[in-house]
């Protein structure tokens, strides 16, 4: 996600900072289907409130940052980024609410990569190579092993993931746009103070859409439109607890990112997959489906592959640069 510039390089603290990141990632996308699918609590209010309760908890780093670093030539774009990322979130979590798998959600999420190079190479002029579009390929047949398309297992739901990997990539490649001439601790700021509004922005867009159109043409679960009410109990407990780890998994992304280089810390990263799905299984009762295995290797290996020759044409470059 958003990254504060590296001060110092401590490559161990910052994979252990990472993993703390994954667990605590892991954490969320467990409570979510708890809160939503078991509880039936609307997937939108629950992740408005959670945005809303994180970044209550976020206020220090938001203050350690500084609200200086607002100053922007670029003030659509950054509202673009935080549009995009709460519309993923929010596709998500509405998978979690209609009954989509934790294993499933995740491993079709890092299809995010694949769309970031698409995007990359369309609108900021990245060269696309046969081993980029070979990787991407290979993603993509990963993904279709993973949302079991073809069989009576596969649903529409399957795609929602795939729809937030689609929006985060698309934030991925803004953001790289702007590192030209935009600071990350000012990437990570606007990201802070505006995905809250953001989720309230499409709360609303919600309740016109469902005051507009006619019946049943909104998915179930959806058509009931947007609930600013918190729910009382044990619900607005785990809510609570979901804002405060989703506070905690930002702050877990900013230190790794700290002390070390994205390109080392992605493999710490991937390694989300097996806690989300090891943590879905134990605590959910969700196993995998035999097509998950070769299609997560799949996506895995693609990913991978793409990282390790991005990493090898930023060597070269810094190399021509000196």
């Amino acid at each position: 996600m958003n990254q504060i510039s590296s001060s110092t390089h401590a490559p161990v603290l910052g994979a252990f900072f990472m993993l703390c990141a994954g667990l605590t990632f892991a954490t969320i996308n467990v409570l979510t289907p708890i809160i939503t699918y078991q509880m039936g609590v609307p997937s939108t209010a629950v992740v408005f409130w959670q945005y809303v309760i994180a970044t209550l908890f976020a206020i220090p780093l938001i203050l350690r940052i500084g609200l200086s670093r607002l100053k922007t030539r670029h003030p659509y774009w950054h509202q673009t980024r935080a549009f995009l990322s709460a519309l993923g979130v929010q596709f998500f979590a509405f998978g979690f609410a209609v009954g989509v798998p934790v294993w499933q959600m995740v491993a079709l999420s890092m299809t995010g990569p694949f769309f970031i190079l698409i995007g990359a190479t369309l609108f900021l002029g990245e060269k696309l190579t046969a081993q980029r579009l070979g990787a991407t390929i290979t993603g993509f047949v990963g993904a279709i092993f993973v949302s079991q398309v073809g069989t009576e297992q596969f649903t529409f739901a399957s795609l929602l993931p795939v729809l937030a990997a689609l929006c985060w990539g698309t934030v991925s490649v803004i953001t790289k746009y702007l590192t030209r001439d935009e600071e990350p601790e000012s990437l990570t700021l606007y990201m802070l103070v505006l995905i809250t509004p953001n989720h309230f922005l499409l709360g609303l867009i919600l309740g016109v859409a469902v005051a507009v159109l006619p019946a049943g043409a909104l998915p179930a679960g959806l058509a009931t439109g947007f609930d600013f009410a918190l729910p009382m109990g044990a619900a607005l407990g785990l809510i609570a607890l979901l804002g405060l780890v989703t506070a905690a998994a930002q702050y877990f992304l900013a230190l790794s990112y700290k002390v070390a280089d994205a390109t080392y810390l992605q493999p710490f990263d991937d390694l989300k997959l097996p806690l989300n799905t090891l943590l879905g299984w134990i605590v959910l009762s969700q196993v995998p489906s035999i097509s998950f295995w070769p299609g997560a290797a799949l996506i895995l290996g693609a990913s991978s592959y793409i990282l390790w020759k991005e990493r090898q044409r930023q060597t070269v470059g810094v190399q021509q640069a000196a």
